[in-house]
């Protein structure tokens, strides 16, 4: 059996209809994975499960809408997730929210509450659907897509690199009170990634020209490049792997 197998297990991730979401799910689907596609937007759910039933086989994606501030939809995609496939081994909370670009001092509260509440509290809140059956089962593994942005200050997205430094922390907390239980909670820390969420910074010139500056490969990511870090923190290569942060950066934070 391959290190990356999947076959047999279920897989939540959520924002997953485009970018770094839906790389993940994509190589989930072809490492035997059965996945569940989720974002706000229904239609463009449904349009990457059937991409992924053309390509892997009819039954191996559902799509599920789901607001990642709504608590009751949260609970939506786990009970439409079991009802579909059963048991849930494996979650990846990639889905986050940055509304705002700017210093701190001028950030609205509830702007400020947007960000903390879908970047840390909805992946808590998640997390705590999924892993009583993780538990009982003494097998799961949980991944929260964080950023390096959780690692350093930011002039501009100050307020994102707060909620991504508390997912740090999340993850090492819940991988302490997980562990004895064998469900294992990491974060995956990516750089600068060509996606439309990041869209405001990659296609800024003078954003780009900073970053790429301090980038020893001189370019910034592409949402494959996220992907197999999920693989393998969720198979059976990544088994004796919690607490901790997988950062991909092109190499960003060593300079």
């Amino acid at each position: 059996m391959s290190l990356f197998d999947l076959k047999g297990k279920t897989a939540i991730i959520t924002g997953s209809s485009r970018g770094i979401g839906k790389s993940i799910a994509e190589q989930m689907a072809a490492h035997g994975a059965k996945v569940a596609i989720s974002s706000r937007k229904m239609p463009a759910c449904e349009e990457v499960a059937a991409e992924l039933n053309a390509k892997y086989g009819d039954g191996t994606a559902i799509a599920v809408a789901c607001n990642i501030s709504s608590k009751d939809d949260l609970q939506n995609l786990v009970d439409e997730t079991k009802q579909a496939f059963g048991d849930i081994h494996v979650l990846v909370c990639n889905a986050a929210s940055n509304p705002y670009y700017g210093p701190m001092a001028d950030i609205a509260d509830d702007q400020f509450t947007k960000i903390l509440h879908n970047n840390i509290v909805a992946n808590n809140q998640l997390i705590g659907m999924v892993s009583p059956e993780m538990i009982a089962r003494k097998d799961g593994a949980i991944t929260i897509v964080s950023s390096i942005g959780g690692l350093k200050g930011s002039p501009i997205i100050g307020a994102y690199c707060i909620s991504k430094a508390a997912d740090f922390q999340l993850a090492r907390n819940l991988a302490v009170e997980y562990g004895a239980h064998n469900v294992r909670v990491n974060c995956i820390a990516p750089g600068l990634i060509k996606t439309d969420f990041a869209r405001a910074l990659w296609e800024n010139p003078d954003n780009l020209k900073m970053a790429l500056a301090t980038t020893p490969m001189r370019r910034i990511g592409e949402p494959d490049e996220i992907a197999g870090a999920a693989v393998f923190l969720s198979s059976p290569a990544g088994q004796y792997m919690t607490g901790q942060q997988i950062v991909i950066d092109g190499g960003q934070t060593i300079t």
